[in-house]
């Protein structure tokens, strides 16, 4: 059967433009870190990714790496794009990131010139693209001088296999460092891709916000219920072996009761607000104009309409806001 996409996919959610620039995005984004892929039967994985094109998700986030195992994501996406989406490219952002492991031997990692370029090579075949919307140097490379990561990323725009590129895992003094650059090299660097949420706002504390306000750029925020804490699934205790991811490690340093106790708190600011956990969480992090798209994840279609609930009350007052901040900071 051919698929075709609802007629009212752009009546569904909010859109954002990314700081001044040209691109608008959906504040919610599809990302396919460990969702779909190989371990997903593929049936499933194309009907997760259509129902969010039809509920008004047309940006898709991949990265070389991207699995369960490495590289299948790209894979998984670049079927149903072929079988599905290619009629509707223009209507789509897709974005790839390379830096983390992603072949053997040691050019298969970081940002050195030939592995950017023989990333996104690789990442254009496996998704039956012609370019990316945005790729991202994913992590920082502490070996390799920030020109030659700018300036292979900057080729690649040239070279019509990127339209905008971005970074990802920067921190704020980095990502300052290598903005620099791409201003005098006049490449169209749109973003840092990092992770934020109510738990984890150190991109506020750090200063990142201002630094790509400056450089009119935006932010897009991973991890945005902190691999599922921020739902109602640990309400009355988290586990041992919860799979933390590092950038949210610190959450743990007053003790997993402590954490509890303040997901409890917001939880019951949320049904205040007639939303669940993770519904607030994600309104809440589209306070700041700053937050071009929320990057999401699932394998269900029924937790993805679960979660873009979230877009029917987006408005915190400021006793909400203030009694969120006085629970995080405790």
């Amino acid at each position: 059967m051919v698929y075709q996409a609802a007629e009212d996919r752009y009546e569904k959610l909010p859109y954002r433009r990314v700081s001044d620039s040209g691109l608008i995005v959906p504040a919610v984004s599809f990302g396919l870190w460990r969702n779909l892929g190989d371990t997903m039967p593929l049936e499933n994985s194309r009907k997760v990714i259509l129902k969010a094109f039809d509920s008004g998700i047309f940006s898709f986030d991949n990265a070389f790496n991207y699995g369960p195992n490495n590289g299948t994501a790209e894979e998984t996406f670049g079927q149903v794009y072929k079988s599905d989406l290619k009629p509707y490219r223009n209507e789509l952002v897709i974005t790839t990131k390379a830096g983390y492991h992603m072949w053997p031997g040691p050019l298969g990692e970081f940002s050195g010139r030939k592995t950017l370029i023989n990333a996104l090579d690789t990442s254009l075949q496996k998704m039956n693209l012609d370019y990316v919307d945005i790729f991202y140097a994913h992590r920082f490379d502490p070996n390799t001088n920030l020109e030659e990561t700018a300036r292979a990323l900057d080729d690649l725009v040239k070279q019509g296999k990127a339209l905008y590129v971005g970074v990802s895992n920067y921190n704020a003094e980095q990502t300052k460092a290598i903005a620099e650059i791409f201003k005098d090299l006049g490449t169209p660097f749109i973003g840092n891709q990092v992770s934020y949420n109510m738990l984890n706002q150190q991109v506020k504390d750090s200063g990142m916000l201002d630094t790509l306000d400056e450089h009119h750029a935006g932010l897009f925020a991973y991890g945005p219920l902190s691999e599922g804490l921020l739902t109602d699934r640990y309400l009355k205790g988290i586990p041992e072996d919860f799979p933390i991811h590092k950038t949210n490690g610190f959450l743990f340093d007053d003790g997993r009761d402590a954490l509890v106790t303040k997901l409890n708190d917001l939880n019951h600011l949320a049904k205040n607000r007639n939303q669940t956990l993770s519904q607030m969480s994600l309104a809440w992090l589209l306070q700041d104009k700053c937050v071009a798209s929320v990057v999401i994840g699932t394998s269900s279609v029924d937790h993805l309409q679960d979660n873009l609930e979230f877009t029917k009350n987006l408005d915190f007052t400021a006793d909400e806001l203030s009694a969120i901040e006085k629970i995080i900071k405790g």
